[in-house]
């Protein structure tokens, strides 16, 4: 029996492809590489806006859907070169998507050559997303990767020119599709044929650096730094609370409600950090070098975010990550004190 392993990311497309490869008699498992910039099983678990979303791996559950074994990699300092460096650029934000894939395909090759397997499969569309999955760039993915034609895009096979799988009769081509474009029609199609009742949201928002907000905050982070360099705290911090900077050598990042206040306590041994003691408020982190004036605007700022916010007075402990401790007491300065462009 040939063997396949498919880049499962969660979504409908991976969830699809895999699926017609199953059907035509391979082994088939699936593969998930963990780069820190992912969407799932985050945010969508600690903020209570979120409550009524089911909190589920995508990619753990589409592998149990079609009954395969998933191996999760973990690949964040491998991956750090593909967002600091992308020979290919970036695209509408700060996501290295040609870049991106290249790379999760130059791993599935490797994978494949180590585990002994046949071939590898994506679910890409030509023409579905503008920077990696356009007509001219799909060879470069397979050329660059090292996997050439053992690359398989089962549901836009037929818009490509054979592939080892297929020349070597391992797949039937005439059972692979010929989807194109960003319509998502032929899909829900196929999701009809096989009667799938539920899957995770049809295209896009697996990865933070697709969003805009995001990448701001991690543009803002680079250039406060001077560096591009990150470690995996620094992009998960990113993806929590409210930042704001009031300058260069300092930012504040605020909790906005219970489930990332209790995710911020995790990193009060890093960070120096505020909490309102007079009334309901949020717990701060500073991330920076602030000086002592600094901390007393910082507390000013917290303060507005907290129940205080129309005191005269607001009471604000802040502690060093040594747990060194001094109280302020402050006037809460108000929404229009706090300049737009201090928020990242």
């Amino acid at each position: 029996m040939y063997k396949a392993v498919s880049l499962i990311s969660g979504g409908l497309d991976s969830l699809l492809a895999t699926k017609l490869i199953i059907d035509q008699g391979i082994h088939v498992e699936g593969i998930n590489f963990y780069t820190g910039f992912c969407v799932e099983g985050h945010t969508h678990a600690i903020r209570k806006k979120d409550k009524k979303k089911e909190k589920r791996n995508n990619a753990l559950w589409v592998a149990e859907e079609l009954g395969i074994k998933l191996h999760i990699i973990n690949v964040i300092d491998e991956y750090k070169d593909v967002v600091i460096n992308p020979k290919h650029g970036y695209g509408q934000h700060m996501n290295p998507c040609l870049d991106c894939k290249g790379f999760m395909v130059k791993k599935a090759y490797e994978w494949i050559l180590e585990n002994e397997f046949d071939f590898i499969i994506t679910g890409e569309v030509i023409g579905q997303r503008p920077m990696s999955q356009r007509k001219e760039t799909m060879p470069i993915i397979a050329e660059e990767s090292g996997a050439g034609d053992r690359l398989l895009r089962p549901l836009c096979a037929k818009n490509l020119p054979p592939t080892l799988p297929e020349l070597e009769g391992w797949v039937n081509r005439d059972e692979l599709k010929d989807f194109s474009g960003r319509s998502r029609k032929p899909q829900m199609a196929l999701v009809n044929f096989y009667n799938i009742k539920d899957y995770a949201q049809p295209a896009g928002g697996c990865c933070f650096l697709t969003d805009k907000k995001y990448s701001a905050k991690l543009k803002d982070m680079w250039q406060a730094r001077g560096s591009r360099e990150y470690e995996l705290d620094d992009i998960m911090l990113l993806k929590v609370g409210r930042h704001i900077r009031p300058s260069e050598n300092y930012k504040l990042i605020i909790a906005r409600e219970e489930g990332e206040v209790n995710y911020l306590e995790g990193y009060k041994k890093q960070f120096t950090h505020l909490r309102i003691l007079s009334h309901h408020g949020p717990l701060t982190l500073i991330d920076g070098d602030p000086s002592e004036q600094d901390l007393v605007l910082a507390a000013q700022i917290a303060a507005r975010y907290s129940q205080g916010r129309q005191a005269e007075q607001v009471e604000v402990e802040i502690k060093t990550p040594e747990f060194e401790a001094k109280k302020l007491t402050i006037k809460p300065l108000s929404a229009e004190q706090i300049p737009e462009k201090w928020h990242v």
